[in-house]
């Protein structure tokens, strides 16, 4: 690659290495799903029934502790996972991702899921082509803008793999990690999630990756159901966002690791008695049920033997939607990796399946309960990932077709709709404004964000002692370029400032010079804090009409900041959007 970026245009090395990152980031992928759905495999053969399929409820535990032990020593407990870490270091760290996230959540959401963790491992995938494309571009010295894109690239690359869909992986890195993404940026995300859904079409065999064939053509006629479809998996989608924080809040709290694994791993054996399927990422089950062969589902469950008529089914399936998100906030929860993104698919299929099969069972209609089970799966995507143009195409592309595209866009954009009444912010969203301590949702507070305090920080300012001379104060002056001193003690503690206007007059009486001191001269302070927010000082930039500011961190001086630097630099990152 070196050789060929001596030999290439700069836009020819990048568009190269777009290829080379989805190529990368797409055999990652394809390792991991081969890898898990192996084990799933192995554990569909052996555990036909309740007897044989209850010593497999165990395994999650196992998986869950070999991670914490791997993230622990292997990694010094330094792991961050999530599409909100990605977007973070894409607005507060240049786009630089740890050279270790490359490969270990790779191994971590092997272990997890491998064994039974109740997740999904798009995430994974996606945490991991992104590591792959900042890597990649810092490795190559390329700019901040160009590791950027190329993290959004590994991303997309990830998601086309897992699922065949380049176009789902392009709009899945546009739309939950690029927000302020340009045109530009378009052409080289789609390169490498085509090299990704090509790979993986070449190399993974038939049923590994989700697909479905459509049954039943969309009839207009159903679309007020479509409707009320659209409603119920917005409410779901929030109950999903909220029962999943509620319960990483509860272990968070729980500081034991040994203790966390273990009440982890109790309750997902319990669950997993009661609910087979919650086993490992679910994409069999959601198979099973697209294509109605829903006794293939319970019959490895402690209550088969009461499900024996269409209501008691349907409320096995209803609380199965309900519980999967239980069974994902305790795998994560105990120190297992995984993603959403996978489970959100899974709750949206029984979702759509349950509400389909009540109204054919109260005869209010005969609707396509495959069809409903596919929209719902975008549905409860876009409502959790506020991602509905993903969500739309994924499911369009694994059906093999644009069929269903309008009830597609219907439920996608009310389940969005009515999430986004009473949550502002999708849950990674949420963790996301936590770590930038800013509203994502507000596009100014979200680029000024992005700007780097600490690359804007002005250290030409000369420091001068409380008990210096006016003397030694007029020859500071002499050889400064600025009109401002920072004032600070033997400790490097900010003092006050002494400014040039208010003493000019005084710098010209000789016979003061030594019986004058710099304490006398200086005045207070508005000095704001290294972690304050820049949105936070330019309001103090405000209320104080300066235009300089001092920067301390515990009170101790480290710079200045300017307005005009600040204000310069933001409407750069506003440019950039548009």
């Amino acid at each position: 690659m070196f050789y060929a970026k001596k030999k290439l245009s700069p836009r020819q090395f990048f568009l190269l290495s777009c290829i080379v990152v989805g190529l990368l980031s797409s055999l990652a992928a394809i390792i991991l799903k081969f890898s898990v759905h192996s084990i799933g495999a192995w554990v569909a053969f052996y555990a036909n029934s309740y007897e044989q399929f209850f010593l497999f409820t165990l395994f999650p535990a196992v998986g869950i502790a070999f991670t914490v032990i791997y993230v622990q020593f292997a990694l010094k407990g330094k792991f961050k996972k999530g599409s909100a870490e990605i977007s973070y270091a894409i607005a507060r760290k240049s786009s630089e991702l740890p050279g270790s996230q490359t490969y270990s959540h790779i191994i971590t959401s092997a272990l997890t899921v491998g064994f039974g963790g109740s997740l999904g491992l798009e995430s994974p995938m996606v945490s991991t082509g992104s590591a792959i494309g900042a890597n990649y571009g810092e490795f190559f010295h390329l700019s901040y803008k160009d590791r950027t894109v190329l993290l959004a690239c590994g991303a997309a690359a990830g998601i086309a793999a897992a699922f065949n869909s380049p176009v789902a992986g392009v709009l899945f890195a546009i739309e939950v990690l690029l927000a302020d993404v340009t045109v530009a940026a378009f052409i080289p995300i789609i390169i490498s999630a085509a090299s990704g859904a090509l790979l993986s079409k070449i190399i993974l065999a038939e049923g590994i990756t989700l697909s479905f064939s459509l049954q039943q053509p969309f009839d207009y006629h159903n679309v007020p159901f479509y409707i009320a479809l659209g409603v119920l998996a917005g409410l779901v989608s929030l109950y999903y966002a909220r029962t999943l924080e509620q319960i990483e809040n509860k272990f968070g709290a729980i500081n034991n690791l040994t203790k966390k694994i273990a009440i982890g791993g109790f309750l997902l054996s319990i669950l997993l008695i009661i609910y087979p399927p919650l086993f490992g990422e679910g994409y069999e089950s959601i198979k099973l049920l697209a294509n109605l062969q829903t006794t293939e589902i319970t019959k490895s469950s402690i209550l088969n033997q009461f499900i024996n008529n269409d209501f008691a089914l349907l409320l096995f399936l209803g609380t199965l939607a309900l519980i999967k998100v239980v069974a994902v906030g305790i795998t994560l929860g105990a120190g297992g990796n995984g993603g959403n993104f996978g489970p959100s698919l899974f709750v949206g299929a029984y979702t759509g399946f349950t509400f389909a099969r009540l109204i054919n069972m109260t005869g209010l209609a005969h609707i396509p309960e495959t069809n409903f089970t596919l929209v719902a799966m975008a549905g409860i995507l876009s409502g959790v990932f506020y991602a509905p143009l993903c969500a739309i195409f994924l499911i369009a592309e694994i059906t093999g077709g644009y069929a269903l595209i309008i009830p597609l866009m219907i439920v996608a954009a009310l389940s969005i709709s009515v999430a986004h009444y009473f949550e502002p912010l999708s849950l990674e969203g949420r963790k996301l404004s936590k770590l930038l301590n800013v509203s994502v949702d507000d596009k100014d507070k979200y680029l000024l964000s992005k700007l780097n305090l600490n690359q804007l920080l002005e250290t030409n300012f000369s420091p001068i002692r409380p008990d210096d001379t006016l003397r030694l104060l007029v020859r500071v002056i002499s050889i400064s370029k600025r009109n401002t001193f920072p004032v600070v003690d033997h400790e490097g503690k900010l003092e006050g400032v002494v400014h040039l206007d208010h003493i000019r007059e005084l710098i010209f009486n000789n016979a003061i010079y030594d019986s004058t001191f710099v304490k006398e001269l200086m005045t207070g302070a508005h000095a704001v804090d290294v972690d304050e927010s820049l949105h936070d000082i330019l309001k103090k930039f405000d209320e104080t009409k300066q235009w300089n500011l001092p920067v301390v961190r515990n009170n101790v001086y480290l710079g200045f900041l300017s307005k005009a630097r600040i204000l310069s630099e933001y409407r750069t990152e506003l440019m950039k959007t548009i």
